[in-house]
């Protein structure tokens, strides 16, 4: 069966705006290029950026404990550095989040916007080479799009597929073979990567992209009509290449048809 790659997208500053990308360089054993390099602590979350280690996205600010997190619109600037950040009703934020003195400029300015809802001081947080996953093993996350349809089907209602936040968006598998694909090996444009697991949805999903409200339950909506609460899978990659919007994704083949292949 044909599919490929639909879109491609970064979130560089944990639970902020997802950045659609032409094309990204995939590396063996490591997540997508420029994502989650940041998080901006809700209170203070124990990160240690001397001994970096995963830590509950609850401990950040993310659209699961925020819903009003998706009202800032936000770009990051890689050749320079720069983080842009904008809002109703707010000034705009340009800085360098590298740089404390950026760090700190935006916490100011997440302070002014989320208000009341923050339950602690914010404060920027990095370490080199660490991600901020919402899995420790979630390198690359993939959404079939045909699952997503599918599921827009059963609702009776549209549902915009970035609200699952992942880096690849895929068109032209069936809906829901992904799921069983756990352990199998499939290209990505010039990369080859292996299924890691399905991804668990969390009410992070149930916050609209572009209106910040809450106005829809996607995990019980999962629940309710196929027993799951799973929408993507994680990938490692296991050879590094470029990948590119347009670019080829192969279907895993069942281990039958591997074998009779091979005969």
């Amino acid at each position: 069966m044909d599919a490929h790659v639909a879109g491609l997208f970064r979130h560089p500053v944990k639970g902020f705006t997802p950045e659609r990308l032409n094309h990204a360089d995939l590396t063996v054993g490591r997540e997508f290029p420029c994502d989650r390099m940041f998080a901006v602590e809700n209170g203070p979350s124990g990160f240690d950026p001397a001994a970096p280690a995963w830590i509950s996205k609850q401990k950040f600010t993310v659209l699961a404990a925020i819903p009003k997190v998706a009202a800032a619109r936000t770009a990051y600037d890689e050749a320079s550095g720069v983080f842009h950040a904008s809002a109703e009703g707010m000034a705009p934020f340009a800085g360098r989040l590298a740089e404390a003195e950026g760090r700190a400029a935006l916490e100011a300015w997440l302070t002014g916007l989320l208000g009341e809802e923050i339950r602690g001081e914010l404060k920027v947080v990095q370490a080199p080479g660490h991600r901020f996953m919402d899995h420790p093993q979630g390198h690359v996350s993939i959404i079939n799009l045909a699952s997503v349809r599918d599921l827009e089907a059963r609702l009776g209602r549209e549902i915009d597929p970035l609200r699952f936040r992942a880096n690849l968006y895929v068109e032209g598998w069936p809906a829901w073979v992904e799921n069983g694909w756990v352990g199998r090996d499939l290209m990505l444009g010039f990369a080859r990567a292996k299924v890691f697991k399905p991804i668990v949805r969390c009410v992070a999903t149930h916050v609209n992209p572009a209106t910040a409200e809450v106005d829809m339950e996607v995990v019980k909506a999962l629940f309710d009509n196929y027993g799951h609460m799973h929408c993507g899978i994680y990938v490692h990659v296991t050879d590094g290449g470029r990948v590119s919007v347009g670019d080829a994704v192969t279907t895993p083949q069942d281990e039958a048809a591997a074998k009779e292949a091979t005969a």
